[in-house]
Formats: C-alpha cells, sequence, structure tokens
C-alpha cells in the first residue's frame, strides 16, 4: 500500500493535468474545423461600459499622539514659552476630598480657571488625600467627592480615577478591586465623560493589577493612564509594552519626562541632568509613543522647576523661567505633530 505521502503526489499530479487540459475561462482557444461543426450563428456581446479612472486619494497621515503638560502651577498658562507651543491639554492632580477643603478648593479654582481663560482642556487626576495621606475612601465617599467635584467645574470631562495605583505605599496598593469601584461609579455618574481606569507606574506588577481591576470592573475600560519613567530614563520600551500587553484599551502617557535631579531616597537609579532630560524626552516622544497606535496622549511632567533643592525636577524649564534643552525639543515635537494634523486634516477633505 503506498505512503500516504505517495498518494498526495499523485493525486495532486491528476488534478494538474486535469486543470492543463482544461481551458482557462476567457483564454482564446484554436476554432473548429467546418467539417467538424456546423456554423454556428454569431453572437453580439455589449461591451461593458469603461469606467473612468479616478485619481487614488492620498492616504492620510498616521495621527501622532496628542502632547500634553502635567503641571500643577496655574502659572504655566500665562507664561509665553508654554504659549508659544500652541499646546490645549494639560493635567491636574488632586486630591480625593480636596474639594471639601477650602484651600485646596481655592487651588483647584485658580489651576481650572486659568487653564479654562488659556483655552486649554484639562485632565484631572484624583489620588490620595493631601490632608491624610493613607485615608481610604469608601466607594460611596469616593462617589460624593466626586459628584461635589463635578457640580463645582461642569466644564471639565477628563478625569483619571487614580494617582499611580500600584505603587507601592499607595493605599489601594493592593486594592485594584476598590479602584476598580471608584471608576464604575464615576461612568454611572458622569456618562459623557472620559474616565481612565487608573494611571499606573510601568512596574513589573501591571499585569497582575490590571487583571484584578478588570475583573472586578465587570466593563473593559477604553482608557488607561501609564506613569512610564522607567522607560523613560532608562532608554527602554519594556515597561510600556506590558502595558500594552496587559489591556486592551487606549493608553494615554499621563505623567512622563526626563530627570533633571532627585533627592528623594528613591532605591532606582536614573541618569540625571539637563542633557539627559533632553534625550529622554526625545525618546519619549518619538519612540514610546510610536510603540502603537494606542498611545493617544503624552503628558510630560513637569513645566518648570521649583526654586532650591527639589525632592524631584523634571522641569522644562529652569526656576528663573529660561528654557532648558528639554523644552527646545519638545516645541519641536508638538511642530511636527501640529503639521501631521494639518496634513491628515487636508487629505481627508
Amino acid at each position: 500500500m503506498p505512503s500516504p505521502v505517495l498518494r498526495a503526489l499523485v493525486i495532486a499530479a491528476a488534478l494538474f493535468a486535469l486543470l492543463v487540459s482544461a481551458p482557462l475561462a476567457g483564454a482564446q482557444q484554436s476554432a473548429p474545423s467546418p467539417a467538424a461543426t456546423a456554423p454556428a450563428k454569431k453572437k453580439t456581446t455589449k461591451k461593458p461600459a469603461r469606467r473612468r479612472k479616478q485619481a487614488a486619494r492620498p492616504a492620510a497621515p498616521a495621527a501622532p499622539a496628542t502632547i500634553g503638560i502635567a503641571e500643577q502651577q496655574p502659572s504655566v498658562f500665562a507664561d509665553p514659552l508654554f504659549t508659544a507651543t500652541k499646546i490645549h491639554d494639560a493635567r491636574l492632580l488632586v486630591g480625593w476630598n480636596g474639594i471639601f477643603s477650602s484651600w485646596q478648593r481655592d487651588q483647584i479654582d485658580a489651576w481650572l480657571g486659568a487653564a479654562r481663560a488659556a483655552g486649554v482642556d484639562p485632565l484631572v487626576t484624583f489620588g490620595r488625600s493631601r490632608t491624610d495621606f493613607h485615608q481610604l475612601p469608601t466607594p460611596a465617599q469616593f462617589a460624593a467627592a466626586f459628584q461635589a467635584f463635578r457640580q463645582r467645574y461642569p466644564w471639565v470631562h477628563l478625569y483619571a480615577t487614580w494617582n499611580e495605583a500600584n505603587l507601592a505605599g499607595e493605599a489601594v496598593y493592593k486594592r485594584p478591586d476598590l479602584v476598580a469601584r471608584f471608576w464604575r461609579g464615576m461612568r454611572a455618574s458622569c456618562p459623557g465623560c472620559t474616565i481612565l481606569a487608573a494611571e499606573l507606574v510601568d512596574l513589573p506588577n501591571i499585569q497582575a493589577w490590571t487583571s484584578a481591576f478588570r475583573i472586578a470592573a465587570r466593563t473593559e475600560p477604553a482608557v488607561w493612564g501609564l506613569h512610564n519613567y522607567l522607560d523613560a530614563n532608562l532608554f527602554t520600551t519594556s515597561g510600556t509594552r506590558s502595558m500594552l500587553a496587559a489591556v486592551p484599551g487606549d493608553i494615554w502617557l499621563t505623567e512622563t519626562g526626563g530627570i533633571v535631579s532627585r533627592h528623594n531616597n528613591s532605591k532606582v537609579q536614573f541618569p540625571e541632568g539637563e542633557a539627559h532630560a533632553a534625550a529622554a524626552t526625545r525618546f519619549v516622544l518619538d519612540r514610546l509613543t510610536a510603540l502603537s497606535p494606542r498611545i493617544r496622549r503624552v503628558y510630560l511632567y513637569d513645566w518648570q522647576a521649583q526654586s532650591g533643592v527639589a525632592t524631584w525636577d523634571s522641569g522644562l524649564m529652569n526656576a528663573d523661567g529660561t528654557a532648558r534643552p528639554a523644552y527646545l525639543v519638545l516645541k519641536s515635537r508638538v511642530e511636527r505633530v501640529q503639521a501631521l494634523a494639518a496634513r491628515r486634516r487636508a487629505a481627508v477633505r
């Protein structure tokens, strides 16, 4: 009995011979002998009308990630160097219960008022209480604070549920299920808002944290936030790729940038300096945002360095308001993004 391979070869040869012997559809064949066949009545066929060729429309270039600034000081919106960038997106971090504190409410009023006057669209991120770092709200308490915030600032429509939720030391570090309940309450309270599920740091626990959140959320979040300082300053992509693999939704880099100096006793060592910060900023805007079209936004942190010795300095500007090299990188990339956006608009007209 022939082997299966031999049988397959025989069958393939037979099929090939059959196909070769059959005339191809539409192929010209030799005319039959008049003695062999009677003359057939000639059929006339109507030729199909020729379609006029149309020039192919140029494809719209891929949409680049929107660039914004993460900054706590409202003075940024009056800075001529900020105005020169034509950036229209900025991020503010507030305590989850800050709306109930008069001094925090005054600060929020000033920041959001200045952003609105400058035509800047704010992303508001909630995080730990500024009066009690370890106070963990119940879903009802968090919902009440969010509703009060919405009532005072009804024109704000972009929110993130919790800042750096997977970072050790955060009250919600081991409670992704609780953050999911916060997120569900925010969505129910403002169905027309864009609510980021959580803002995470590019740490190895991303997969486990997001998995637990997604189970508790019951609905797949459309947008997540990521603070990929490790990738940005070590010039790697692994943390950002881990986030892309962990969730199917869009990702906004809601805090990132190059480190100029740190004095926070962190065990994680980064290169530092103004030249390094410029290179890291370039890496973020050129390489990390290009990893996936799902990375839709990037907010560089922050605008201006504080005077004196700060625990963290990733400012694009010196404390005296002069520009650092990273600012020039930002400005050139923003101009490129705006040019690409103009090309997209022209291509779809």
